[in-house]
């Protein structure tokens, strides 16, 4: 490497690289993982240590799929705004009022 910044970003990517595989062996073994996710810690790196990789997985699968919802997170959340709100019309709904 040529010079200091490259080592700077190379150090920080795998250590960040690092720290995202201590957390997910740590999830692992919180929840009773296999030898073989603690043997192998670097599997963990790019997949999350909860994720069996089922789709039709009530946890790891779409919820569209699985939670038989048509709607996403976001356009539940939408929704529930647009109800929340209070919409008169036009017209006034106080009779004292004469506009």
């Amino acid at each position: 490497m040529a010079n200091e910044f490259a080592k700077f970003k190379n150090s920080t990517r795998r250590h960040k690289t690092d720290v995202t595989i201590a957390r997910q062996v740590k999830i692992a073994k919180a929840h009773g993982a296999s030898k073989k996710v603690l043997k192998q810690p670097h599997r963990l790196a790019k997949r999350h240590a909860m994720d069996c990789g089922n789709p039709a997985c009530y946890l790891c699968g779409n919820p569209r799929k699985t939670h038989k919802d048509r709607l996403t997170a976001q356009e539940k959340r939408l929704f529930q705004d647009l109800d929340s709100l209070n919409h008169y019309s036009n017209e006034s709904t106080n009779e004292n009022n004469p506009h």
